[in-house]
Parts: C-alpha cells; sequence; structure tokens
C-alpha cells in the first residue's frame, strides 16, 4: 500500500464516539475561558493593574485557551471525563482567592452582591459570546485537521465514515452554525426598510473568496496527489464550496421568505429531505452511487455526498439564523441575559429530544448524508456550546463586580443604567477597551477566514514533509503546539498592528 493510500485508510472507515464523550469535551473551552478571566482578575487584585504586556498576554491566551485544547484530543483523551473536574475546581480555587482577598470597601453580603449582578446593566451592542463561539469553532477544527493524521488522536474523534457522531463531523456543522449568527440577514436591523433582494448581489460578492479557496485546494490536492477521504465530500466537492452555496441559497430563501419564519423553513428542509432518503433510492444513491457499486463516473455521482449534502446543511443555516436573530435580540441587562440562556437551554434540550426519538425512529446520525438527525444532533451541541459561554460570560461580570477596577478581554462591558442620561462607560470598561488589542480571540476574530486557510496550507505541509502516522508522542505534542503557536502568533502580529485583510 502506498503512502497516500495508507494515510487515506488511516481515516476511513470509523463510527464516531458518543454523544456524552462530545458533550464533555465540549465543555473544556468555556472553562479555559472562564479560567483565563479568572486569572486577569486575580492578577489586577494582586498588582492593581491589568496585564498590558503583549508577548505575555499572548502566552497566558495560548496556555489557557489553545493548549488545554490540545492535550485534551491527544494524551488526555484517554482522561478526558476528569479533565473538566479538574479545570473547574481550579476555577473554583481562584474564584475562591478572588472572594477572600476583595477590598475591604466591597466586602458586602453575598446576597447583595447577588442582587445588584442581576441589575447590573451590560453594553447591548457587543455579544462576546458570539466572538468567542466563533473564534473556538475555528480554533478547534484547526487543531482537529492536523492532529487527525496523528495516531495520537483518537480514531473515533475523527469523521465517522457513514453514520456515528464524531467530534469532526460536529465541527462541520458547527461551522454553519456560527456563520449564520452574524449573516447580513442577521445583523441588518428589523427596523430599516431594504428591497427583498438587497442582500442577494452582495452574497454572491461575498462568497467569492470561498468559492476561489475551494478550487485552489481542488487544483492543489489533486496536482500533488495529497491524501483526500472521497466519501467526505466527493471527488472535487470541498467544505469551502459548500460554504459559498450554502450561503448563496439561504440568501436567496431569506430573499423570499420573512426571516423571522426561517425556522419553519428550515424544518420543511430537514424533514423532506429526509423523507426523500427515507422513501426513494436516494439514500442508496449517495452511499452506493447510480449502479449501487460506488461509481464516480459524472460530476453528480463523483460529488453525491457534497452536492446532496446542501440540502441538510441548508437547513442548520436557516434554524441558526433563527437563533441568531434571537440572540441579537437587543437586551442590555444580566437579568435579561440569564433568561435568554435559560430559554437556550431549554431549546437545547427539546432538541436532544428529538434526536433521541429521530435516531430511534428514523435514522442514525449521519454527517455524510447530513440527515434529520445530523441537523438535530449539530443545533442542539452548538446550542449548548454557545450558551455555556454565555453562562461563562455572566460568571465574569460578577467576578469583575466583586474587584472593582478589574478587567477582561472579549468579555461584557458593565455601563451605566439607560435611564441615566447619556452612556457612560465604567472605568472597567476604559480599561478593556484597550486590553482587547492584546487579546488573542479578538485577534483570530479579526482575520477568521485567513486564519483557517493558513491552518489549511501548514497542516498540508506538515503531512507533506513528515511522516505523522508512525510519529511519536513527544514529536506530535511539539508539532501540534508549535502548529498553533505560528497560526495564533500571525494573527496576533496582524491585530496587533490593525492589519485585517478582508476586501470583499
Amino acid at each position: 500500500m502506498s503512502h497516500k493510500h495508507l494515510k487515506e485508510a488511516f481515516i476511513s472507515n470509523l463510527n464516531g464516539t458518543s454523544l456524552l464523550e462530545i458533550s464533555v469535551g465540549l465543555s473544556l473551552a468555556p472553562l479555559c475561558l472562564l479560567c483565563r478571566g479568572l486569572l486577569l482578575i486575580l492578577y489586577y487584585l494582586h498588582y492593581g493593574k491589568p496585564l498590558s504586556s503583549r508577548k505575555y498576554s499572548l502566552l497566558l491566551d495560548f496556555l489557557v485557551l489553545v493548549s488545554p485544547l490540545v492535550l485534551s484530543c491527544t494524551v488526555l483523551s484517554p482522561i478526558i471525563f476528569f479533565v473538566p473536574i479538574i479545570i473547574a475546581a481550579f476555577c473554583a480555587r481562584i474564584f475562591s482567592n478572588i472572594y477572600s482577598q476583595r477590598k475591604h470597601k466591597s466586602r458586602v453580603p453575598f446576597r447583595q452582591i447577588v442582587q445588584e449582578f442581576q441589575k447590573t446593566y451590560l453594553d447591548p451592542d457587543y455579544i462576546p459570546a458570539v466572538t468567542v463561539f466563533r473564534v473556538y469553532v475555528n480554533l478547534l477544527t484547526s487543531i482537529s485537521i492536523l492532529a487527525v493524521d496523528f495516531p495520537q488522536y483518537p480514531r473515533r474523534y475523527a469523521k465517522a465514515e457513514t453514520y456515528g457522531t464524531g467530534v469532526m463531523d460536529l465541527g462541520v456543522g458547527a461551522f454553519i452554525f456560527g456563520n449564520a449568527l452574524v449573516c447580513p440577514e442577521v445583523r441588518q436591523k428589523s427596523y430599516v426598510a431594504q428591497p427583498p433582494f438587497s442582500n442577494l448581489a452582495k452574497q454572491f460578492f461575498s462568497v467569492w473568496p470561498l468559492i476561489f479557496l475551494g478550487v485552489g485546494r481542488l487544483l492543489s490536492v489533486k496536482s500533488i496527489e495529497y491524501h483526500e477521504h472521497t466519501s467526505e465530500y466527493g471527488v472535487h466537492w470541498n467544505f469551502f464550496f459548500t460554504l459559498a452555496f450554502v450561503r448563496l441559497a439561504a440568501s436567496l430563501l431569506l430573499a423570499i421568505f420573512p426571516k423571522n419564519k426561517s425556522w419553519i423553513i428550515a424544518t420543511h428542509l430537514a424533514v423532506f429531505y429526509q423523507l426523500g432518503l427515507n422513501t426513494t433510492p436516494l439514500k442508496m444513491f449517495i452511499l452506493h452511487g447510480s449502479n449501487g457499486r460506488d461509481t464516480r463516473v459524472g460530476f453528480l455521482n463523483a460529488n453525491r455526498e457534497g452536492l446532496l449534502s446542501l440540502f441538510g446543511y441548508l437547513a442548520i443555516y436557516m434554524a441558526s439564523v433563527q437563533v441568531g436573530l434571537y440572540v441579537l435580540k437587543r437586551r442590555n441587562s444580566v437579568r435579561g441575559w440569564m433568561e435568554a440562556a435559560r430559554f437556550l437551554l431549554l431549546a437545547a434540550l427539546l432538541l436532544f429530544l428529538l434526536l433521541h426519538v429521530s435516531q430511534a425512529q428514523v435514522d442514525a446520525v449521519s454527517r455524510r448524508m447530513a440527515n434529520l438527525p445530523y441537523c438535530l444532533w449539530v443545533l442542539a451541541h452548538s446550542l449548548t456550546f454557545f450558551t455555556w459561554f454565555v453562562v461563562t460570560d455572566l460568571t465574569l461580570v460578577f467576578t469583575k463586580l466583586l474587584v472593582e477596577g478589574s478587567s477582561v478581554p472579549s468579555c461584557w462591558k458593565v455601563v451605566k443604567a439607560p435611564d441615566s442620561g447619556t452612556r457612560h462607560e465604567s472605568e472597567a470598561t476604559g480599561r478593556e477597551g484597550k486590553l482587547v488589542e492584546v487579546c488573542l480571540i479578538s485577534a483570530i476574530n479579526q482575520n477568521q477566514l485567513l486564519f483557517f486557510l493558513l491552518a489549511n496550507v501548514m497542516t498540508g505541509a506538515v503531512n507533506i514533509l513528515t511522516d505523522t502516522i508512525h510519529s511519536q508522542t513527544a514529536f506530535t505534542l511539539c508539532i501540534l503546539h508549535l502548529y498553533m503557536f505560528l497560526n495564533c502568533s500571525v494573527m496576533h502580529i496582524l491585530h496587533a498592528k490593525k492589519i485585517v485583510l478582508k476586501f470583499w
């Protein structure tokens, strides 16, 4: 077997892992974010000033926000159920330290602190959980696309062949979810009168980089005979094409139908697509081709997975637009966001219930087909993941109230009440605005597509230059950390120089 075929076999015929293990793994990112915030508040408490060094800020962010994710999907994967408990215990210890050492003038009864916290007003124009969700999906995807080629990455985390729930299967859908949260139709103010097809022309222009990258990936993979998993999207199709066509189709649907009814469109798409899979030869065509023997003759046969899974991804996108409309609804109080978090968790629980029913009565989760259970699974886990970030931000806001003047980058800013005349930002807010310049999350957010593209290029380079399949553990960890640190450093430098490589 050639080295190319050996690598293809290494990432093929896999069955995924359990929903519980994925849920536990997803809790790591919010806990890491919480840990970073608490450490910064503790630093301010001890030194009376925020951490302002760019070098040390990057190092802290990488060690706390990125490195645990690399370790959790490699050497710590056998004890993944204990890792969140350890990080949560560490966070609890830091919080206890902050609470016991806060200034004497702030020593008020805990019940009064909670009451004041619930009445706190937050900046309604910036929702950090949206940014953090999208950045972390990008980070997790970037780690996985290289780590999957090493033996230390558990095979159960990789993409399942036909049925199954691998971590990377969720990453694809979560990318769609994150894009829909900030699409123009969601960010557009509801009271601004817009022609029905005003956004459609803009979307045609905005997706050309994705199509360009898709063509570039196709040509580069074919020209160097890079290993590829054909049953993932097909012979010529790839995820860049999927992102582009889903955005175009969604813009067309949102130009025709009211955007506040997008969940109805999503339901119809997912249900009717599933009916087509179950009642017609469509499923057999996707899995085995038109001749039943996995033919790849003709464009449709060659790319059947990528083309037909667009229906499922489009359903995820439309449902996520509905989520985005709810999330970006103007609310400026802690109490309002606590109610929103409660609603989102209840919605996620309902989706998990529907997922259980659909898997028992309809079909198993299949990323390859992007069927109804897959749509429900992606939406349930993405909602849960996003809600944990909201809860994390609220926890950091509460902790900042304990230490007057402290601040955390990419966290909610506390503002004066709306009825207090002109809005005045607190001292913490002012400092926070400066700290955001040295925040890795903000840096990646400014150039997300470039970050993802750079990760793909570096992944290809590592695979060409090294024998990843037979790598030792120490070598694997060094390569993965160096790969992520270089990628993050580039984003950090671009952000420091205020360079945003986006002109479309």
